[in-house]
């Protein structure tokens, strides 16, 4: 999650706080003077590069530009990046939290302004930061966020990598009792609320049917992230949870539900019919084709609503890994009116609600005409779809949509295009020089527990341990830093040798 946003300050503009994160916009004449400002040296000639959020596009973008040519800051509520694959494996225990976190300051950046850019001055290039004074409150989904001062920060140029949201659909409960696995806070909360059910159900106390409710954990999210978690529960509960209270073993459960005919449905037939028999065999329940209507607590368990059946289904857990929503931020952002001073907008696409950019990153705007919104790929709702270049902005990862592609929602086109941008920007800082985007698909792969793994390319598909193998390494040799490629496998001899630290704190 890279959310560093709830409002836009648009050409000039004077903000009145509401008590939503919704920003109402009254045009003046200046930027209010209550905002103090971070001014650019003087002295320094190299152009400010601004970037917004400190996930995969971001810290990426960050990392390979040079600080020799240009000032790079970066803007984002927390202070490090997190290895998002490795999130399942530290929310059980298998990894320490701090082998999937990378620190931002080690880039050596000219600034760092840990807060939220809440707004954006197109016109006069000044970013709006609002303090993060809590480093804890951006490391969760839906943590409340408590805002410090305000204060501005002057770009020559903007790269806007906020990313998404996790999308809940509007159901009942899910913000409120649902856990999330987006940043290693999620992952935190999901260790504790598992060895916190663990206690509970070994009270003496605790009835039988009481154990069953409690012990059965629910994955709602047929994707790579809901998968992996489940496979990563399952490891635990088998390789430690049971050896220390046998007595418990009866009462476990996994269920992945997801509204889809099939999981991972970014993988063939083939092999998402292995991962569904490998779940079997492991005792993993996967029931497709469920819609879930509401999440209530009640008592020390939650009870789930699922469309079109009787009665509700208890559970210790559940863990939401579905559906992606747009930052604030990029809402607020593209319903600005006239960014530019010539009556345009910035364009919106249609299917994912995200920036629009042309094939080098660079934001686009639509005119009066062209009002609404385009689609993915470059057509719309049969209005022209005729849009022109907003200078010094560029928009890369999840809040993007480029213009004649779909690419997925993934890590590896957010960091190849954060890449491909800074390395643009390096050569040439009147902008990119007209070479598109390209996308190398490295395949997919998703940990399925108990030592196998599936893997999808171009060139093979690899199913089993041959899998996990190819899993591990590529997520090892991803890591960003060499402390982590160091402190990754150590992480892992030391639970394959001795287990995993179950203790909370």
């Amino acid at each position: 999650m890279d959310g560093v946003g709830r409002s836009v300050l648009s050409t000039g503009v004077g903000v009145s706080r509401t008590t939503t994160t919704t920003v109402r916009l009254t045009y003046t004449a200046r930027v209010p003077r209550r905002w103090a400002s971070v001014s650019a040296n003087p002295a320094a000639h190299k152009e400010r590069i601004v970037i917004l959020g400190s996930g995969w596009a971001g810290y990426a973008a960050a990392r390979t530009l040079s600080a020799a040519k240009s000032r790079r800051i970066l803007i984002s509520p927390r202070s490090h990046f997190a290895f998002t694959p490795l999130l399942a494996s530290t929310s059980v225990g298998t990894l320490e939290f701090r082998a999937a976190l990378e620190p931002v300051r080690r880039l050596g950046l000219d600034e760092f302004h840990q807060g939220w850019a809440s707004a954006v001055d197109f016109r006069n290039k000044l970013v709006r930061v609002d303090a993060n004074e809590r480093g804890d409150v951006s490391a969760a989904t839906n943590r409340p966020q408590t805002k410090g001062p305000a204060y501005t920060v002057p770009y020559d140029k903007l790269i806007i990598a906020v990313g998404c949201h996790s999308q809940t659909f509007g159901i009942e409960g899910v913000p409120e009792h649902a856990n999330f696995l987006r940043d290693v806070g999620d992952a935190r909360a999901i260790r504790l609320r598992i060895l916190q059910i663990i206690e509970t159900a070994n009270l003496p106390t605790t009835t039988d049917a009481e154990r069953a409710r409690l012990l059965h954990f629910v994955v709602v999210g047929g994707g790579p992230t809901g998968i992996e978690f489940a496979g990563e529960l399952h490891d635990l509960l088998r390789d430690d949870v049971a050896r220390m209270y046998p007595e418990l073993v009866r009462h476990f459960a996994i269920t992945v539900y997801d509204i889809a005919p099939k999981v991972l449905p970014m993988f063939g037939p083939e092999l998402a019919a292995y991962a569904t028999d490998t779940f079997r065999r492991q005792g993993i329940r996967v029931k497709t084709q469920r819609r879930l209507t509401r999440l209530r607590r009640d008592g020390r368990s939650l009870m789930i609503r699922i469309h079109g059946e009787d009665d509700e289904v208890p559970a210790g857990i559940v863990v939401w890994s579905t559906g992606l929503t747009q930052n604030p931020l990029i809402k607020t952002l593209v319903e600005s009116p006239d960014p530019d001073g010539q009556g345009r907008s910035i364009a919106k696409d249609a299917r994912t609600g995200g920036i629009v950019t042309n094939a080098s990153l660079q934001v686009q705007l639509q005119g009066s005409a062209q009002q609404g919104e385009l689609g993915g790929d470059g057509g719309g709702d049969g209005t022209t779809t005729t849009t022109t270049t907003l200078k010094d902005v560029y928009a890369t990862g999840d809040c993007a949509s480029v213009q004649g592609s779909k690419y997925p929602a993934t890590a590896q086109v957010a960091a190849q295009q954060a890449v491909y941008l800074a390395k643009q920007l390096n050569s040439n800082q009147d902008g990119p020089d007209g070479r598109p985007f390209r996308f190398r698909n490295w395949g997919v792969m998703t940990y399925l527990g108990g030592w196998r793994a599936i893997h999808q390319s171009t060139q093979n598909n690899l199913k089993g341990w041959a899998a996990w193998v190819l899993w591990r390494s590529a997520y090892l040799t991803r890591s960003m830093s060499f402390r982590n490629r160091i402190m990754i496998p150590v992480y892992w001899s030391v639970t394959y040798l001795f287990g995993r630290d179950i203790s909370r704190f």
